[in-house]
């Protein structure tokens, strides 16, 4: 149902939020997502509207809020503590509180049972259960200054020694790092031999922390960043940091040992598991694009309305109209696109080009609308006193984190289009 409020002389009609409509809508989905709106609107908004422009990060108090209604683990199985959801409803919530603020959203991926794929069943239990109570938030650290898209370039190098892990080298790009529970640092053990692939010797280790703390041997400096506020990104220096020897993250090896299967058979479904986690990371970026357009969107839709010139509101304008009418049309579109192929992936379906391809649209998608909407608002959107320009620089991001618009294009293309001997 539309909503509306009232002035003076004519009567504002907020935009209806987008409905769950079939093939996809459940009572309990339906339930889920209200409740998420609600508490994006009600509690994010003025929280984002404070701290945002001040570079600020998300306070404790909104982390148990997170964790009170279930977030941090909507895909934890609900036999380890979590909602037992899958990555359609992580999606579907996160799209609401990006809808607010996209930070709050990201938080969200930083748990779901990340970091808990450790060899001992009961500590990866212990682990799941950490992580659906939001005490166990992490960050990953992959990046380097001069390993990027191309991850099979990492040079930090870990060293065993007894039973422990010495690492040493640099990271970037890690959000997160000082307040989490752990980091998962993507490390080279050893150098790949003749014939193998680049990326033979890397390896992922867990580092246990203290939140708001770095262990001995590990420095690093914020990153200065136009937006994607909330919390902080690290430039990291690993100078000997000890790791004890079993902390190694291995998701396939886990999902194997969690299998009934044996051989081939669950080899297989232990590689499938990690694919998902992949493809995961970028629906979920585009379920964050398609949220923050939406915001540009409705905070546009209520400024057509209140600005007036020439006698008469803005919004009567054909042109600016027809803006309105592309902006919603590419929104639905990349929303109708994350859900698919969430839904394929909940169903274990193979979706690495799907996944890529809805990153890639999305993000670009949201980059445009956010664009449109500062358009459309006028000096007013390049101000710091209207939400749309923190909507912009959130969705730029978009296209770069998770895999940049080129790598996905690479993916998708490599998948359709053989190479010649010649390439």
């Amino acid at each position: 149902m539309t909503s509306s409020a009232s002035t003076e002389e004519t009567e504002t009609l907020l935009p209806p939020p987008p409905a769950l409509l079939p093939p996809w809508h459940t009572p309990e989905r339906e339930e889920l997502q209200l409740q998420a709106r609600r508490f994006a609107m009600d509690e994010v908004l003025p929280l984002a509207n404070e701290l945002d422009p001040q570079k600020g990060t998300i306070p404790a108090s909104l982390l148990d809020r997170l964790a009170e209604l279930g977030y941090f683990g909507i895909t934890v199985p609900a036999e380890q503590g979590g909602l037992g959801l899958g990555v359609f409803e992580y999606c579907m919530v996160s799209e609401e509180l990006a809808r607010a603020w996209m930070s709050t959203a990201s938080i969200l991926a930083r748990s779901q049972g990340l970091g808990t794929a450790v060899p001992d069943a009961d500590r990866r239990e212990e682990l799941n259960r950490r992580s659906a109570r939001g005490e166990w938030i992490g960050a990953i650290a992959l990046s380097e200054p001069d390993a990027g898209s191309d991850l099979a370039g990492v040079s930090t190098r870990a060293v065993l020694e007894g039973d422990e892990w010495v690492v040493t080298g640099r990271k970037r790009w890690c959000g997160n790092a000082e307040a989490a529970d752990f980091i998962q640092v993507l490390v080279r053990e050893r150098d790949p031999e003749e014939g193998e692939s680049r990326s033979a010797g890397l390896i992922n280790l867990l580092l246990e922390k203290k939140r708001g703390e770095f262990p001995e041997g590990l420095t690093g400096h914020p990153i200065d960043k136009i937006g994607y506020h909330g919390f902080l990104t690290w430039d990291l220096t690993f100078d000997g940091v000890r790791i004890p020897r079993d902390n190694v993250v291995d998701q396939a090896k886990a999902a194997r040992e969690d299998s009934d299967e044996e051989g081939k058979a669950a080899e297989q479904a232990g590689f499938a598991e990690a694919q998902k986690f992949l493809n995961t990371a970028r629906v979920h970026t585009a379920a964050r694009a398609v949220g923050l357009a939406r915001a540009a969107l409705e905070d546009s839709i209520l400024y057509l309305q209140e600005r007036e010139q020439f006698g008469h509101p803005i919004g009567d304008f054909q042109a600016l109209r027809f803006a309105v009418a592309e902006m919603a049309a590419q929104i639905e579109q990349s929303r109708a696109f994350y859900r698919q192929v969430a839904h394929l992936i909940d169903l274990g379906l193979p979706v690495a080009k799907e996944a890529s391809m809805v990153k890639l649209e999305a993000t670009e998608m949201s980059v445009r609308v956010t664009n449109q909407a500062m358009q459309l608002h006028g000096g007013n959107g390049y101000t710091t006193e209207r939400q749309v320009e923190r909507h912009w620089r959130d969705a730029r991001l978009t296209t770069i984190f998770e895999g940049t618009s080129e790598i996905q294009k690479r993916i998708i293309s490599d998948r359709l289009l053989p190479r010649s001997p010649l390439s």
